[in-house]
């Protein structure tokens, strides 16, 4: 369900005001997740790690409001729910975009995730051959690095707030499993809290 936000009376209006004119709104950081338990829980019970983790960082981004704020037309929204679009590898090493729509329910989250990975990998053509809503998080995977920081390509004068997470490579370090993960964010939408608030409950809900 999308919510127009009232900007007169929206507590974020000044800042909102602030940062939407800057040629690079958007800013981001990278942190590392402790992937022990969700790599445990994925393996006793058959599940998809990719799938996995990908839920749960979307069950954290749709605890905190913020990450349901888009731009649209140069008006503020709301939505309750976040999917993702992320990228999908191909046989001849190239890429396509996916959707990937919210289930709180991970079994028909997954069902949704395998039929796009699996639509994407055996269809050619156009990057984007199916409408992505807003109501997502644009979502990379680079299994190969262990990165310790991260930048996106952007078309500037392409009007665009969508949050991009990115994943990197799962390692092993003192007996822990770890992960890299980059956010970047739209700064007239949220702030270095909301980021810190996603992943005190990303992290969270791995360790469940």
């Amino acid at each position: 369900m999308r919510t127009k936000v009232n900007l007169e009376t929206w507590i974020r209006t000044e800042h909102f005001n602030f940062f939407k004119v800057f040629s690079e709104p958007f800013w981001g950081l990278q942190a590392e997740v402790n992937m022990g338990k969700a790599k445990l829980t994925a393996k006793q019970k058959g599940y998809s790690l990719f799938s996995y983790y990908l839920h749960c960082a979307l069950r954290a981004a749709g605890d905190i409001e913020n990450f349901g704020y888009r731009i649209e037309s140069g008006e503020v929204y709301h939505y309750a729910e976040i999917g993702a679009s992320a990228t999908v590898a191909r046989e001849d090493g190239l890429f396509g975009f996916t959707h990937m729509p919210f289930h709180a329910n991970y079994s028909e989250f997954n069902k949704g995730v395998q039929a796009e990975m699996q639509r994407v990998r055996t269809t050619k053509g156009p990057l984007l051959q199916v409408p992505c809503p807003e109501n997502v998080m644009h979502v990379s995977t680079i299994p190969w690095v262990k990165f310790t920081g991260l930048s996106h390509a952007r078309h500037f004068p392409l009007e665009d707030s969508v949050p991009k997470m990115t994943f990197g490579k799962l390692y092993e370090e003192n007996g822990q499993w770890k992960m890299p993960v980059s956010m970047h964010v739209h700064h007239a939408l949220m702030d270095g809290l909301h980021v810190g608030q996603f992943f005190e409950r990303f992290q969270y809900y791995l360790d469940q």
